[in-house]
This record gives structure tokens, sequence and C-alpha cells, in this order.
């Protein structure tokens, strides 16, 4: 599984996963908040979305982030969503940066 090192964005408009082979995983802040998969921004029998992304604010940032055991991070966003979890695994896997986009 992979783990960060260390995670950079609180209040910032990019999120920043450095991994342990110093591989550095930079994700735009809204980005992350609109691929939240929680129950309220996704229906859980069809997986439809129910987030509206036009209502996710343009300059919204993580006002905090918690480490949810030593799988995920959970990230309380500045326009009030608390209830998204991230997976490590999926972070690493979807990785925007030119080289993992490529090697996909």
């Amino acid at each position: 599984m992979p783990l960060p090192l260390e995670i950079i964005g609180l209040t910032r408009p990019e999120i920043t996963l450095v991994w342990e082979d110093d591989h550095r995983s930079v994700f735009p802040a809204r980005e992350l908040r609109i691929a939240c998969r929680c129950a309220l921004c996704i229906e859980e029998m069809t997986g439809r979305a129910l987030l509206d992304p036009s209502k996710v604010p343009a300059d919204v940032v993580a006002d905090s982030i918690q480490l949810v055991g030593q799988y995920a991070m959970a990230v309380h966003w500045s326009d009030g969503h608390t209830t998204g979890i991230y997976n490590f695994r999926d972070l690493r896997g979807n990785c925007p940066c030119p080289d993992c986009v490529e090697s996909r």
C-alpha cells in the first residue's frame, strides 16, 4: 500500500502528496473536492453523481487534513464538506503528473 511521507495543502489551491519513493502527486484542490466519493456526493446504489460541480467554489481549499488509519486521508473543505475520505492507493493510482498519466 502506498503511503505518503508528507501531505502539503492546507489553505492552498493544490494538495501535494510526497510518497515513500519521493514521487510527488499534485492535485488541484477543487478537482479533489469534486472527486469525493462519499454518500453525500455519490448515490451509493447507482453511483450517480449527487454533487453538482458548479456548486463547488473555484477557490475551495482544505481547511484541515487528517489521516484515516494508514490508508487514507479525510479532508475538511472550505465549502463546509467534511465527509469525504481519499484512499492513498487511489490517489497514487490516479496521480495526474505527466509520467503517471503516460504510463496508464
